[in-house]
């Protein structure tokens, strides 16, 4: 699997392009679409994956929405649990605090978890935004404790951290 990071808009937003056997899905396409459209190449999107619907995350989403046979992974489309889409394999976690329609996309098998702005390197999505809410944020911060310290996190802003460096460096996490 091959993940490219592509920063876009004025809040210098993290959109990924995950790629597999020549199909892709998107993770936040936030912002200018033409930067995204050259990343994905020849790549069939078969999926667009949105953390949350802040405007900094979902800039170029329309783009997508008139693409036949993409589907849009949010959180009032999909429910907790296990997702295989094409030949890709991953769990939704909804991870809420940040905003009301917060979750996560981990894929087990390469230890990855795309998180926006759920985590941060050494900090966490702020809270106080409509729809925030720190009482959630604290429950889903508790849910990473089950899973391995070896993930890797690809947050929506910022440099990418492992589950591991944060519970040792995270005041928000230990």
């Amino acid at each position: 699997m091959e993940i490219e990071k592509i920063v876009t808009g004025m809040l210098d937003e993290n959109c990924y392009v995950i790629k597999k056997n020549n199909s892709c899905l998107v993770v936040d396409p936030g912002d200018d679409y033409q930067k995204i459209k050259n990343v994905v190449g020849n790549a069939k999107v078969v999926a667009v994956l949105l953390t949350h619907s802040h405007f900094d995350h979902i800039g170029a989403l329309r783009n997508f929405l008139t693409k036949r046979g993409v589907k849009i992974f949010k959180k009032s489309s999909v429910e907790e649990g296990n997702v295989v889409i094409g030949d890709f394999s991953f769990q939704v976690i909804f991870t809420p605090g940040h905003s009301k329609d917060s979750i996560s996309f981990y894929f087990p098998e390469e230890k990855l978890m795309f998180v926006g702005d759920f985590i941060f390197h050494e900090s966490i999505g702020r809270c106080d935004l409509p729809g925030g809410s720190v009482s959630e944020m604290k429950s889903s911060l508790e849910k990473l404790r089950k899973y391995s310290r070896e993930i890797t996190i690809y947050p929506g802003h910022g440099e990418t951290t492992t589950l591991d460096y944060e519970f040792s460096h995270n005041s928000y996490l230990s």
